[in-house]
């Protein structure tokens, strides 16, 4: 059995993909963006003015992306405390490298090659789980005993042990290490982070815990030593906000996640249109577009007010936005309780335990991601979201994002897997792979992944039906990726490709790291391989020190793809950004100019691409009803396509219809039902 594994390990080594990405394209460098910022005679200066603190996360060129170090120096290291761990023990290095090989293509989870070939005959049977190894100090359990590693040596030996810990802590890591057993393959599967280790804590002055009183229940209740198990708990409620993108909206499931499993509710709509107000609000906060901090403080005015008046009323404010300000929040709304960054969105429930006990907390450094302890609470039955990597590594000029959600962590694969066919056990039938930088996942990862392994294996989980991912990024996006898409039956023909602009040169003031060339390249791949493929996008006008002529680029390369459809913006300054400080800024009247020409273009292109769908019979996955037209439910073609037609939706939620359609508008498709396509 041994002999057969190790030809097919070696197999698998040999026929490993070798697939190249594209050619990047190089990057301007200082002097080139300095050049380029004195080229622009029809943009203004605009002299900004912040008091948004410096950035936790590396911005610079150059400077370091790589998550084990950037926590290895910071608090994140003092607050881990420990990490679970498999392996797989072989008797031959030869055998554990070539092993490493197969696992690093996907080619076989970890779990099945340690079932199948590891010689360890205490964890074999159950994937080569190790369990939790501390770091330091014994881990404490929640009995109040501290436990220690020392029942491990005969598996793991101390000594291998702290190799591994000396060489990674970062979830998905696979490393070898040797000892008196073998030669092992070690894989970290998660960590645990005190998080309230992390957070720093400003208690309540006597007279502001005089005046506040405490909840009763879950976060004055049961989240604290004060509360007597003879007082009756409140029925505590929560209202979270969401604003921007798919991983904000991700997040949000998380924290809803948590908040149920504390035993608070959401806040009815009834309830609110009652006029009641909930126990705990959650401002979750994007800082993408220009005013976001002046919104979301207009947006904490009446909480605050609320709190002020003497209401019981807890004010979480979390993502990019609460990373960006940090204590700086806490200063200008001194009402918030809490202020934490995305990388703890699924330990909401720890933080609040020490808001429970009379602290503002403010959550922001840089944490390895844990995996969740609690269920998300999706908004849709049928389909959901499943992130894959976090943060980004890159350094566009214009974005803020790295700055807000930190470096790239990729998760493991099984991790992901494990998700996924969850989801599939209790109905959902799409998925959604989520990452800022989508195509990055696996590089920050040892040994490094690819994207397209990972969309294969996830696309063969039994039962699902779709599979969808955002957003990825031209300078990675590999002709294997576009392949994968194409031999994989449940991957949706969609790609959401991100150009920002049709200038070779604003994209190097932009730092993008690739050329009009490079993504028309791309363009031409989608279309050489699935000709019926949607094609989404980004772009940003008015970018500093772009001409008429440069706007003019853009506009002919949409005229050149011909988008389903383009998620438009012009540019603002955004806090810790390089273009911010720029002295060519264009004017507003030039921005907002290009922006209404570029919206008309993408209307006329969105209109004539839903149009070639006319009198087709395609397949809908139903969603949910129309909201304007009861009678009507709604759903998603393979490419992304609203579509509206005639039914029930509690009959038909979920199900995957037939629909031929009979009217194309320029965002949406409505026809009739011909069959269903599934039971």
């Amino acid at each position: 059995m041994v002999n057969f594994l190790k030809a097919a390990i070696l197999a698998m080594a040999i026929a490993e993909s070798s697939i190249m990405a594209f050619q990047v394209g190089p990057r301007m460098g200082l002097k080139q963006q300095k050049h380029f910022l004195t080229r622009s005679e029809k943009c203004s200066p605009l002299q900004m003015v912040s008091t948004t603190p410096q950035s936790k996360y590396p911005t610079a060129r150059g400077s370091e992306v790589d998550s084990r170090k950037i926590i290895e120096i910071g608090a994140g290291r003092e607050s881990l405390t420990a990490v679970r761990m498999k392996h797989i023990l072989f008797a031959s290095e030869d055998l554990a490298e070539q092993s490493l090989v197969s696992l690093r293509s996907a080619a076989v989870s970890f779990d099945d090659l340690a079932t199948q070939i590891s010689n360890c005959a205490e964890t074999r049977d159950e994937g080569g789980e190790i369990g939790w190894v501390n770091i330091d100090q014994p881990i404490i359990a929640s009995s109040g005993e501290s436990v220690s590693s020392e029942h491990l040596d005969g598996v793991l030996p101390e000594e291998a042990r702290k190799e591994v810990l000396s060489m990674s802590t970062k979830p998905g890591d696979v490393v070898m290490v040797s000892s008196s057993r073998g030669y092992h393959l070690v894989q970290i599967v998660d960590v645990m982070v005190n998080v309230r280790k992390a957070a720093k804590l400003r208690p309540l002055s006597d007279k502001k815990k005089a005046k506040a009183k405490k909840l009763p229940g879950i976060l004055g209740g049961a989240l604290s030593d004060e509360f007597s198990a003879g007082e009756e708990k409140k029925d505590l409620t929560y209202k979270v906000e969401t604003m921007g993108c798919q991983m904000n909206m991700a997040d949000s499931e998380r924290m809803e996640g948590q908040l149920q499993s504390l035993g608070i509710r959401p806040l009815g709509e009834e309830e609110e249109k009652g006029g009641a107000h909930p126990d705990l609000i959650v401002l979750n906060t994007c800082s993408i577009r220009d005013r976001a901090e002046q919104k979301v403080y207009s947006y904490i005015g009446p909480h605050a007010k609320r709190k002020r008046a003497g209401e019981d009323v807890t004010i979480v404010v979390a993502g990019c936005v609460a990373q960006q300000e940090g204590e700086a929040l806490l200063r200008r709304a001194p009402e918030v309780d809490l202020v934490m960054g995305p990388q703890y969105a699924n330990r909401i429930g720890d933080l609040l335990e020490d808001v429970s006990n009379g602290n503002q907390v403010v959550a922001t450094e840089a944490s390895h991601i844990m995996e969740d302890s609690t269920k998300p609470r999706r908004q849709s039955s049928v389909a959901a979201w499943v992130n894959v990597i976090y943060g980004c590594n890159e350094r566009c000029t214009y974005c803020i994002v790295p700055t807000t959600r930190g470096v790239e962590q990729s998760r493991p694969v099984e991790s992901i897997v494990q998700e996924v066919k969850e989801l599939v056990a209790q109905g959902y039938k799409e998925v959604t792979l989520l990452g800022q930088n989508i195509d990055a996942y696996g590089r920050d990862m040892i040994p490094k992944r690819k994207f397209s392994d990972l969309l294969r294996t996830v696309g063969e989980v039994p039962g699902l039906k779709r599979l969808r991912f955002v957003t990825s990024h031209p300078r990675y996006m590999s002709l294997g990726v576009i392949d994968a898409v194409a031999e994989t039956e449940t991957a949706c023909e969609s790609f959401h490709v991100p150009f920002q602009s049709g200038s070779s040169e604003v994209l190097a003031a932009m730092g993008r790291g690739h050329t009009r060339e490079k993504y028309l390249t791309i363009v031409d791949r989608i279309r050489s391989r699935l000709p019926d493929a949607s094609i989404t996008a980004d772009v940003i006008v008015g970018f500093p020190g772009e001409t008429e002529e440069q706007f003019q680029e853009t506009l002919s390369l949409m005229r050149e793809v011909k988008f389903d459809s383009v998620n438009t913006a012009a540019y603002s300054p955004r806090p810790n950004t390089p273009a911010a400080d720029w002295t060519n800024q264009c004017s507003e009247e030039d921005k907002q100019s290009r922006l209404r020409r570029i919206n008309d273009l993408n209307a006329e292109h969105a209109s004539e691409r839903r149009a070639r769908m006319m009198g087709r019979t395609v397949e809908v996955l139903v969603e949910e009803r129309n909201v304007k037209v009861p009678t009507q439910v709604m759903g998603r073609t393979t490419h992304g396509y609203i579509v509206y037609c005639d039914g029930d939706i509690d009959e038909l939620r979920g199900k995957l219809v037939n629909v031929k359609i009979d009217k194309c508008l320029t965002y949406y498709l409505s026809g009739k039902i011909v069959e269903a396509v599934e039971e």
